[in-house]
C-alpha cells in the first residue's frame, strides 16, 4: 500500500502535472472505485485543478467551485501518466482523467479491486476521511511520546494506526522499528523516554530519507515504480535474508494477509518472536533465539 513517502512524491508528481489545469474528462469505467453521488462525477469535467493534499494515505486534488477528489490507492491501486486519450486498461483499469497535456489512469492489480474515490463539495466534507493521527513529521518530540501512550499497544499496532501517527503502514513500519532497534512486540506503555526519543528519530528519519530517495528517482517525470518491496530495504520484505547491519537472517510474523518482518539480533536480543502459524505447527521445535 502506498505509505507517507510514496503518497508525497505522488502529490508532488501530480503538482507538476495537471497542477493548474483543466481536467476535461473523468472516465470512471469500474463500478467499485466511485463511492460518492453527490455532486455527481460529472460536476468535476471542465474545472481546473487547483490544489493538493495528503490526508493519511489519501490523495486529495482540489478543483475549482470548492470541489474535491480524494483517491485512496489502497494496496494494490497505482496511478500512470500516458498519452492523452489512452483508453482505460482492460481488467486492471478502473479510470482515465484527461487533461490538455496527457491522461492520468488508474489501475489496480489482483482480483480485489478496493481503491476508491470520493467526490465532494466544500472542504467540510473531507472531515470523513480525517482519522485523527498525528502528521509524523510535523509532530513535537513530546507530542509524539503521548500520542504514543495514550493507548497501551504493540509498537507495530500503534505505528500503524491512523488513529495515532499518519501515513505509517505495514512497510515503513518494518524499517522504523529496525532503525530505532526496537521490537515490534515491545508494549508502548514499557518504553522508556530514551527508547521513545529514538523512535521518533528513526520515524522521521526514515520516512524523510525514503521521500528523498523516490524524489531523486523520479526526477521530472512521474513515479512508475511505487512498490512496497524494494531491494534497498533493510528488512521489509527481506524475509531470512541477511540483515545489513548484523547479518542474523530477517525473520518474520505472520497474521492475516500481513506480516512483519524484523531483525532478531537487532530488535530483540535474539528472541526469535512466536510466529502464529508456525509456532503453533512446530510446538517444541519452534526456536526461541538465535543459534549460537
Amino acid at each position: 500500500m502506498p505509505e507517507l513517502p510514496d503518497v508525497v512524491v505522488y502529490l508532488e508528481s501530480l503538482e507538476r502535472f495537471v497542477g493548474g489545469r483543466v481536467l476535461e474528462r473523468a472516465r470512471v469505467v469500474s463500478i467499485s472505485l466511485l463511492r460518492t453521488f453527490d455532486p455527481p462525477l460529472s460536476e468535476v469535467e471542465g474545472r481546473r485543478v487547483v490544489g493538493f493534499r495528503r490526508m493519511g494515505k489519501r490523495l486529495v486534488l482540489e478543483l475549482e467551485d470548492d470541489l474535491f477528489m480524494v483517491f485512496h490507492l489502497m494496496v494494490a491501486g497505482r496511478f500512470r501518466w500516458r498519452k492523452r486519450g489512452q483508453a482505460v486498461p482492460k481488467k486492471v483499469g478502473h479510470a482515465a482523467f484527461d487533461f490538455p497535456n496527457g491522461t492520468l489512469v488508474l489501475t489496480e492489480q489482483g482480483s480485489r479491486k478496493r481503491a476508491s474515490l470520493h467526490v465532494h463539495r466544500g472542504a467540510d466534507a473531507l472531515a470523513e476521511h480525517e482519522r485523527g493521527g498525528l502528521e509524523p513529521l510535523e509532530a513535537t518530540p513530546e507530542a509524539f511520546a503521548e500520542a504514543l501512550r495514550r493507548q497501551n499497544r504493540t509498537l507495530k499496532r500503534a505505528l500503524t494506526d491512523p488513529r495515532i501517527l499518519s501515513g505509517i503502514g505495514n512497510a515503513y513500519s518494518d524499517e522504523i522499528l529496525h532503525r530505532a532497534g526496537l521490537s515490534p512486540v515491545t508494549l508502548t506503555s514499557r518504553l522508556d523516554d530514551p527508547a521513545v526519543q529514538r523512535l521518533h528519530e528513526a520515524t522521521v528519519s526514515t520516512l524523510t530519507e525514503w521521500a528523498d530517495r523516490m524524489r531523486d528517482e523520479v526526477g521530472d517525470g512521474f513515479p512508475e515504480r511505487v512498490t512496497a518491496f524494494r531491494p534497498e530495504m533493510a528488512v521489509h520484505g527481506k524475509y531470512r535474508q541477511p540483515c545489513p547491519v548484523c547479518g542474523s537472517p530477517v525473520r518474520r510474523i505472520v497474521y492475516a494477509s500481513n506480516e512483519t518482518n524484523y531483525c532478531a539480533g537487532c530488535q530483540t536480543g535474539g528472541r526469535i518472536l512466536a510466529d502464529r502459524a508456525l509456532s503453533r505447527l512446530l510446538k517444541d521445535q519452534w526456536p526461541s533465539a538465535i543459534p549460537d
